[in-house]
């Protein structure tokens, strides 16, 4: 009897920590989250969104900022997973590198900016928890990004190559 009394003890125990975790994000992370999500799109509107796009459209035109300064606007500005539209700027050639490069990029950016990708948040701060008994949460946050934005660069690069050849050896296989 005393093992089912502690059995059902322990079940319910569960669910109380449970219960505490969700009650710390509601008073904790999500009206971060909300006061975040709320600034980046008053940001948007008051610098106009045809504006944001025809920044955008010019920074396609780059690689370094095709795959580092798209990304990071776009996960910034339209978050997780509005961010893929900003794929429409791109020639269909660089679409598929610019996807990898963003889908790359959503957990390094939410050190410093968490409304980019909310699902992630928890995720990071469970990192950043062990991170602050040793160091500064802000020193792993940038350090994260930075790595990140390389990371993304690289990727970027490599999945456009892929692609391009690829696409080359489809098109002489259809030839034949």
């Amino acid at each position: 009897m005393d093992f089912l009394a502690s059995f059902a003890e322990s079940f319910i125990g569960m669910f109380q920590a449970g219960g505490d975790v969700f009650m710390g994000f509601v008073t904790g992370i999500i009206p971060l989250l909300v006061a975040l999500m709320l600034s980046v799109t008053a940001l948007t509107k008051l610098i106009g969104e045809q504006r944001v796009h025809r920044f955008m459209q010019m920074c396609t035109k780059f690689t370094i900022t095709r795959y580092t300064l798209i990304p990071f606007f776009s996960a910034f500005f339209l978050t997780n997973p509005m961010c893929y539209t900003f794929g429409r700027f791109l020639n269909e050639k660089h679409k598929a590198a610019y996807y990898d490069a963003t889908v790359s990029l959503l957990h390094p950016i939410v050190g410093l900016f968490p409304h980019a990708n909310p699902a992630e948040a928890f995720v990071y701060l469970g990192i950043a928890q062990g991170f602050a008994y040793v160091g500064n949460m802000s020193e792993l946050a940038i350090r994260f990004l930075l790595t990140g934005l390389v990371v993304i660069l690289v990727r970027g690069i490599i999945t456009e190559k892929l692609y391009t050849f690829i696409a080359g050896r489809s098109a002489v296989a259809q030839r034949n």
